[in-house]
């Protein structure tokens, strides 16, 4: 009783949350012989939108523009008698890039001067970052559809999907950010479907590792989404339609618009496909999906110093389960392959799962002074996935229902003074989850069909403390704490210290990188009981508690910026203990569980090209990276395997390379690609039919056409696995069982924008 009573003083005292999806942009306005300009007036303006911010430089020609959202910027400073000058500026959450403008004397005809370098990456930050924006999502192919995750995994270094996963760093635990209030989500592998359609999103922020303390500890990536916000519309609404091979479709109608104070942004979306999940076998066979969904945005700038944000998520899902139709094969039939003992048997089963996610959260953002912010934001999250399989399935069919609620917020307030940046919060949520588990033995076992219903609760609090420290111009130290407390069906205590430094080289402006740090990440809420613990008893296995995965990170890295180009690089390390994973039982539902130890290591490289010639830009993403655990399983479903050395994981690829771009062609055309390497995941049968412990390497590319016909109409031409290459990505159980990597598909896609 006092928890809770506990609990519901924090929600109503400290429900807030700090929006990390802003940053801050400093600068300072001096003539040709280095005297500070007193009152010049500077304009920060959105490239992608008509949000804008104006300010004046104080006696010492210093400026300072807070709570910026990320996005990429041109910054404009205009005083009498000088030539107007402008920059470039990207925005990181967390960062405060520094502009310089020297202005120069106004001559006869007055021009534009660019002054400076453009900023292009953040100097003041350990964090190794990748910032993709709507034009990137548009273009690239087939990364604008409502059930895509290529927006990640065509621009992030080691992220893929496999078994309909998406894996990151070796890792499947991720934080989602809306427009940058948390969005929790304690459950692991449970869903198939991406947090928010592409579609409405402005730019995506994906920091991987090295987190400040206020970032959670979600491991292995953070996707900090900034949403279409009304401010790049004025009353206009975009109608995208599309239809290709495999009766697919995808259509999204959004409205937008704003004045100088308000902006508003609105969108429904539906889409199917005859091909939703990775097959186990290269025909497609049983493998349906279909969607819909709708999102909304309200901004509301009371006054210069309070911003009020509204923003909502609803999505629902449908997929059905592929299964593999050839009875001879591994999966199905006991053959010398697989030691005579079948390994998913999936001819029989005919699976579907349904998924639903609702997300809202209302922020006020106040600035109290160039020097203070505060926000706050409660919120609330919904999440559902339900496993269902048809009562005569073959050998077993499964039941798996889980729906959790989350509700609660974040305290945060940031204060710079002098060389400091200081951050402090609190950040909790209570969660409920209702779970059912059930099956039906139709493998001749006698074993009687069971349920078992669960409802189990927690919740976590956690404060954090993130001091930035700036001695000189070039250095920027920083040091945080996470203290965390959990309560489930284990109550643990945590604390997370981090550190990490920046270096900036003068003149040359390379920025070298180091990191320290712990992260825990909380357990999902599973527990069983009743008749499924008696069938794991019986069975010779068993259910232990979920404890917290507990992470230890160091980091090293360097961004080189060369006119434009920006070229990162990063080697990391992260030992983990309680490795958070998955393991099926039955016909593919699919349970967390933790292995007692993972060690995770890599180096990555990114590269990234400004518009050359105003027409193309080039991006490129490489990770070699090695992901290994070691048993024994040390909570959820557990066969009670004794300890074991470190293996592979069965999601580890040494090496993957994306390598992409795109092309403004003559008459509003363009064309854009992307080629994608893996050296292949690891093999569960050596030697069967593979040789090794990796299954085969792949390669696939993919191409898009458009053109532009005036401001209102478009079209594109888009395919993807053009070359219709198929390989075994996967032989581990999940959804299906094997899992092979999508045929060629072909689509066209129309967008439309009118006036209302």
């Amino acid at each position: 009783m006092k928890r809770a009573l506990f609990f519901v003083v924090f929600l109503f005292v400290a429900i807030t949350a700090f929006a990390t999806v802003f940053g801050t942009v400093r600068g300072i306005v001096h003539d040709p012989q280095h005297r500070p300009v007193s009152g010049t007036t500077v304009m920060l303006k959105a490239n992608s939108s008509d949000w804008s911010k104006n300010t004046s430089t104080d006696a010492n020609g210093e400026f300072v523009f807070n709570a910026v959202p990320i996005g990429e910027y041109s910054i404009s400073a205009e005083s009498p008698g000088f030539a107007p000058a402008v920059q470039n500026v990207v925005v990181n959450s967390g960062t405060e890039p520094v502009v310089h403008f020297q202005l120069n004397l106004a001559g006869a005809k007055e021009t534009v001067n660019v002054s400076g370098a453009p900023v292009v990456a953040p100097t003041d930050s350990a964090t190794p970052t990748t910032l993709i924006s709507r034009p990137d999502i548009e273009r690239t192919p087939g990364v604008s559809r409502s059930n895509s995750l290529g927006m990640i995994t065509d621009y992030v270094p080691g992220a893929y999907v496999t078994h309909d996963q998406l894996h990151i760093r070796g890792g499947h635990q991720t934080s989602w950010l809306l427009d940058g209030v948390p969005v929790p989500n304690t459950n692991i592998a449970s869903n198939l479907g991406p947090q928010i359609d592409p579609n409405d999103i402005d730019y995506m922020e994906v920091n991987r590792g090295s987190y400040s303390a206020e970032f959670g500890d979600r491991t292995y990536g953070v996707f900090n989404i900034v949403p279409r916000t009304g401010f790049e519309r004025n009353n206009e609404a975009e109608l995208l339609l599309s239809a290709g091979n495999f009766y697919q479709t995808n259509a999204q109608l959004s409205f937008g618009g704003h004045s100088e104070r308000f902006a508003y942004y609105a969108s429904v979306n539906g889409n199917r496909s005859n091909l939703g999940l990775q097959p186990p076998v290269p025909e497609v066979v049983h493998d349906a999906a279909n969607g819909y969904g709708g999102f909304g945005s309200l901004i509301f700038n009371a006054d210069p110093t309070n911003q009020l944000r509204f923003v909502t998520s609803l999505r629902k899902d449908y997929y059905q389960i592929p299964y593999d139709p050839n009875p001879n094969d591994i999966e199905n039939a006991p053959i010398a392959a697989n030691n005579f003992v079948a390994q998913y048997p999936s001819i029989g089963l005919r699976d579907g799962q349904h998924e639903g996610d609702a997300f809202l959260t209302f922020s006020w953002v106040h600035t109290f002074n160039t020097k203070t912010l505060l926000s706050v934001s409660p919120f609330y999250h919904y999440n559902s996935a339900d496993y269902d399989s048809m009562p005569n399935d073959t050998p077993i069919a499964s039941t798996d229902h889980r729906a959790s609620t989350y509700a609660g917020g974040q305290v945060s307030f940031n204060s710079s003074v002098a060389r400091n940046d200081l951050q402090v919060g609190l950040y909790g949520f209570h969660q409920s989850d209702n779970e059912l588990f059930g099956a039906i033995f139709n493998d001749g076992s006698g074993n009687p069909p069971f349920t078992d219903p669960e409802h189990p609760s927690g919740s976590l609090v956690a404060f954090f403390v993130d001091e930035k420290f700036k001695p000189f111009s070039w250095l920027t130290l920083s040091a945080g704490m996470r203290p965390t407390h959990f309560s489930g069906g284990v109550s643990e205590n945590a604390i997370s210290p981090r550190f990490g430094a920046a270096v900036n080289v003068p003149r040359i402006k390379w920025t070298f990188r180091a990191f320290y740090g712990h992260y825990y990440q909380a357990p999902p809420l599973i527990t069983v009981s009743g008749p499924l613990l008696q069938f794991c008893s019986a069975n010779n296995c068993g259910f232990i508690a979920l404890h917290g995965e507990r992470d230890e990170e160091h980091q090293f890295g360097v961004t080189i910026p060369y006119r434009g180009w920006t070229l990162d690089a990063d080697n990391f390390k992260t030992g983990v203990a309680n490795f958070f994973d998955h393991s099926c039982i039955g016909s593919g539902a699919c349970f967390p569980i933790s292995i007692a130890q993972a060690v995770i290591r890599g180096w990555e490289l990114t590269l990234r090209s400004p518009r050359i010639a105003h027409r193309g830009q080039f991006h490129l993403a490489y990770s070699n990276q090695i992901a290994e655990g070691a048993l024994p399983i040390t909570g959820g479903l557990t066969n009670f395997s004794p300890p074991s050395p470190l293996f592979a994981l069965d999601h580890d690829q040494r090496n993957t390379l994306n390598l992409g771009g795109d092309i403004a062609l003559p008459w509003g055309s363009y064309a854009s690609t992307n080629v994608y390497y893996g050296s292949g995941f690891s093999n569960a049968f050596s030697g069967h039919p593979y040789p090794g412990d990796k299954l085969p390497q792949h390669t696939t590319f993919d191409l898009s056409f458009g053109k532009d016909f005036g401001e209102r109409f478009s079209v594109s031409l888009n395919a993807l696995n053009v070359a219709g290459r198929r390989v075994e990505l996967d032989n581990s159980q999940t959804f299906g069982g094997f899992h092979w990597n999508a045929p060629r598909e072909i689509f066209v896609q129309l967008r439309y924008r009118f006036h209302y």
